[in-house]
């Protein structure tokens, strides 16, 4: 039901916004929890995702072989893996530091509740975006126990930057969204605009970590990273067309893991030489 890999497109912004407020490396008892958490959270998200969507996945042509519709799993125990796994959220939150705890509740609510914005907004794919761009600016709370809003502009960008993509992987359902009135940036617009709103998005999430850049008063290695990532955006938007979707998984699960460690591992390289 849930890929571990999953977890791959915010753990490094995590990562970033834990180093970042460190100044270098984080403790260790404070790097495992972050990652705990974000684990769990991630977890809790899909398997709530697919609990809320349980009926529209099974009506999907697309979507009915996941393990709710087919039947190898049970609402319950779905249910009771979500519970466990808000569980251990919370329990990381609470190791880390008192902010992060009182903090939890309202983490929770943005990486749960994305499920049914699809139900009533064009707009979700940047609720889901906003859900993941937390994660560097939890990061920094879970290290300092205090916020800095400079922190926001990481946030932003990974927020368009899984907007966009989420767009791009949305085009495939765009006949499904028609047909049972879901709300995306496809049904609305059309999958040839839809590719060029994520375009956008991504343009705008490559100018946020310019900013991001300059506020940090980060190095060449960090603006290095964000030529990669330009690259690399380039590319996964290279594999797909408005004639043709079939590399669609490729754009969306591989080349976005490899732009958020190819990201981390700049920013981290740039912060562990000033040191």
């Amino acid at each position: 039901m849930i890929k571990w890999e999953h977890s791959i497109f915010a753990l490094p912004f995590a990562l970033c916004g834990a180093m970042l407020a460190a100044n270098g490396l984080p403790s260790v008892h404070q790097t495992v929890w972050i990652i705990v958490a974000m684990v769990a959270a991630r977890s809790a998200a899909m398997a709530f995702n697919r609990l809320a969507d349980a009926s529209i996945d099974a009506a999907n042509p697309r979507t009915r072989s996941r393990a709710l519709p087919a039947g190898t799993l049970t609402s319950g125990s779905v249910a009771a893996f979500v519970i466990v796994s808000c569980a251990v959220f919370v329990l990381a939150a609470w190791q880390l530091n008192r902010l992060a705890l009182m903090l939890s509740p309202i983490a929770l609510g943005v990486v749960l509740l994305y499920s049914y914005t699809k139900r009533f907004t064009r707009w979700s794919h940047l609720v889901l975006g906003f859900a993941l761009g937390i994660a560097p600016s939890a990061a920094w709370i879970g290290v300092r126990g205090s916020f800095d809003p400079r922190i926001l502009l990481l946030t932003a960008a990974v927020t368009f930057w899984v907007g966009g993509f989420d767009v791009l992987y949305a085009c495939q359902d765009y006949d499904f969204d028609r047909q049972e009135g879901l709300h995306s940036i496809p049904r609305y617009f059309g999958i040839e605009k839809s590719l060029w709103i994520a375009r956008l998005f991504h343009v705008v999430m490559l100018l946020l970590l310019v900013s991001f850049v300059r506020e940090f008063g980060l190095g060449k290695l960090s603006i290095a990273g964000i030529v990669a990532v330009g690259l690399l955006l380039a590319y996964e938007h290279s594999l797909v067309s408005a004639k043709d979707l079939s590399k669609l998984n490729a754009a969306f699960f591989t080349m976005n893991g490899v732009i958020s460690v190819v990201f981390f591992g700049f920013v981290a390289g740039d912060l562990l030489i000033r040191r």
